[in-house]
């Protein structure tokens, strides 16, 4: 038995979500908000309290700065039952901060990366590493860090391991298509669909599948409040999304993620993997922060029970 079921390797960092900020006041001037919050952010930490939440053990592989921020995502981690051991300290740079403003609508973001800009796949500490059965790896960046994820993941499933990663947006708009090799080395590939479309061209959700399915024998794409859909061995699966009242979309995705490798890991099959996933998401953006309202397990499933009626049954092909 291995101590740990996932070992997360990533970016976490502070969200201060300001809600109900219409504008952003020119100089000299002051704009009051409704509320102001302060949370625990980045893909990586988002999907590690997520899946923490929901029962599995964890271990985060990360940089804080040695500030107050740094203790406090510490000691949020620590309070889930989240193992900081191989998070490592900066002594280069603070804690990164992110502020969202007006999350009830188009996010935008004040983005400090911070410590985080040291985060190198090629110092990863391949012992952590073998503490765990699965990795999942955030930061993936194109061109100029793409080979080290290509050597790394094929070095994680050496040991034995499973991995998932969850691309993310490109903001550099490279989409650089060496992302098909890195597909082939990696067991489960989160996407959402418009990152689909960018990095294969298509115009369709359809066709974004059948292309990425010739380079991943598991890629699962994000639909936002549409749902979800994966092809696993050639086989495709939808399943709809829950409706909800949306307060915070921050953190959705990394959440939809844990719900779907919880269930992989569990050994679930594919239909209810998506389940899980889109209660996650869909439970997720009901609160402020992003892992505010990621679910527990017992949570999760009562979620379904008393909705899963309210859903399109899932569709294999």
């Amino acid at each position: 038995m291995k101590p740990y079921d996932a070992i997360v390797v990533g970016d976490a960092n502070i969200d201060l979500v300001v809600a109900g900020c219409e504008q952003i006041p020119g100089p000299g001037q002051e704009v009051f908000v409704p509320n102001m919050t302060l949370h625990v952010g980045g893909g990586a930490a988002l999907f590690s309290l997520a899946l923490a939440k929901l029962g599995l053990k964890i271990a985060f592989n990360g940089i804080l700065g040695e500030d107050g921020f740094g203790q406090f995502i510490r000691n949020q981690f620590s309070l889930c039952g989240i193992d900081t051991r191989y998070i490592r300290s900066s002594t280069k740079n603070n804690t990164g901060i992110s502020i969202a403003l007006n999350p009830e609508k188009d996010r935008s973001f004040i983005t400090y990366a911070g410590a985080n800009s040291e985060i190198s796949l090629g110092e990863l500490d391949m012992d952590s590493v073998a503490a765990g059965r699965h990795v999942h790896l955030t930061g993936y960046r194109g061109s100029c860090n793409h080979r080290e994820y290509v050597e790394t993941t094929r070095k994680i499933k050496a040991l034995g391991l499973t991995t998932s990663l969850d691309v993310g947006w490109d903001d550099t708009g490279e989409w650089y298509d060496g992302i098909f090799e890195l597909m082939e080395a990696v067991d489960v590939f989160f996407m959402n669909e418009v990152e689909a479309m960018n990095y294969t061209g298509c115009a369709s959700t359809e066709d974004c599948l059948r292309a990425l399915s010739r380079h991943s024998r598991h890629i699962v794409l994000k639909l936002g409040a549409k749902g979800a859909v994966a092809s696993v061995g050639g086989t495709t699966t939808y399943r709809s999304g829950f409706p909800v009242a949306v307060k915070d979309t921050t953190g959705a995705g990394d959440s939809f993620n844990a719900g779907y490798i919880y269930g992989f890991l569990s050994g679930r099959g594919t239909e209810q993997c998506l389940l899980y996933a889109n209660a996650c998401g869909a439970m997720s953006v009901s609160q402020y922060g992003g892992s505010t309202g990621a679910p527990d397990g017992p949570a999760m499933e009562r979620f379904v029970a008393e909705r899963i009626g309210n859903t399109t049954d899932s569709i294999s092909i």
